[in-house]
């Protein structure tokens, strides 16, 4: 068992009294599972934070598939992993190993030809919209807490509690 060490400076102090503890989620299913998302897609959550609206997973689109048309309400980043993907309305094309900043506002489609994985860290709301660009649903971080919360439940798989930040 690791103990503690006492604190060097007050700047130590600080962060062992009021600092958050360091996460480390695993890879296996046990600590966060795919959870179903859109047609043909799931989603590992990996983090939520409910005082920033922050939330963070990864997007697997299993093979070819559209995600739907949506409008981000905060800044996200997104790191590929595997695959590619790319928004119908911008002429770019996140492969593995591609990094894409979005800035709030812009209402866009994502596509994948072959299927993806991104982790993407995204903050605020997210908002789908139909081809008429009537919205359909907003989803926040209280709507992706409950998206995992119920499929756990559902599945009879423990909550990971290290998932909320």
């Amino acid at each position: 068992m690791l103990t503690a060490e006492p604190a060097r400076t007050s700047l130590d102090a600080v962060v062992r009294d009021y600092g958050f503890p360091d996460v480390h989620i695993g890879a296996g299913e046990s600590e966060s599972p795919w959870v179903p998302f859109k047609e043909n897609s799931a989603i590992r959550h990996l983090a939520f934070d409910v005082r920033t609206n922050m939330y963070a997973n990864v997007l697997w689109v299993k093979q070819g598939g559209m995600l739907g048309r949506h409008r981000h309400r905060g800044r996200v980043f997104g790191y590929t992993v595997e695959g590619s993907w790319r928004y119908l309305e911008y002429d770019w094309v996140a492969r593995a190993g591609s990094y894409v900043q979005e800035s709030p506002g812009a209402i866009h489609t994502l596509v994948s030809d072959e299927g993806m994985k991104t982790i993407f860290w995204l903050n605020g709301a997210l908002e789908f919209f139909d081809e008429n660009d009537h919205l359909l649903e907003t989803l926040d971080v209280f709507w992706f807490i409950d998206h995992y919360l119920t499929y756990c439940r559902n599945q009879g798989i423990a909550i990971n509690k290290k998932l909320f930040v």
